[in-house]
């Protein structure tokens, strides 16, 4: 599985050169509006199994959380079901707000 940092998530992000990932955020309703990474596309770990079909299986995706656990074992669940471009966010939206936006609330 690929790994992404924060920094590195952000200027991928910026670079108008490169097609965006799908930034998969999987924490709970109540933690996707406590903060996310603007674009992310909330999808909670439990639900992803019956969403599948949402999901471009051709397209990088970007997998967010809190501190990166839980998007770990989505990463791995969706190459066991045929995705090739899964990247998790090494520490989550907790590094990026440390990291990349300072303004995120964390929680």
């Amino acid at each position: 599985m690929q790994t992404i940092t924060a920094p590195d998530l952000a200027a991928w992000l910026a670079d108008e050169s490169r097609a965006k990932p799908v930034l998969l955020d999987v924490r709970e309703p109540w933690e996707f509006q406590t903060c996310h990474i603007e674009g992310s596309l909330p999808m909670p770990m439990n639900s992803v199994p019956a969403r599948l079909q949402e999901l471009d299986d051709d397209a990088p995706i970007v997998c967010v959380c809190h501190h990166g656990g839980r998007s770990m074992s989505v990463a791995s669940f969706l190459e066991r079901n045929g995705f090739t471009q899964v990247i998790n966010l090494t520490g989550g939206v907790h590094a990026w707000a440390q990291q990349v936006d300072g303004s995120m609330p964390t929680y």
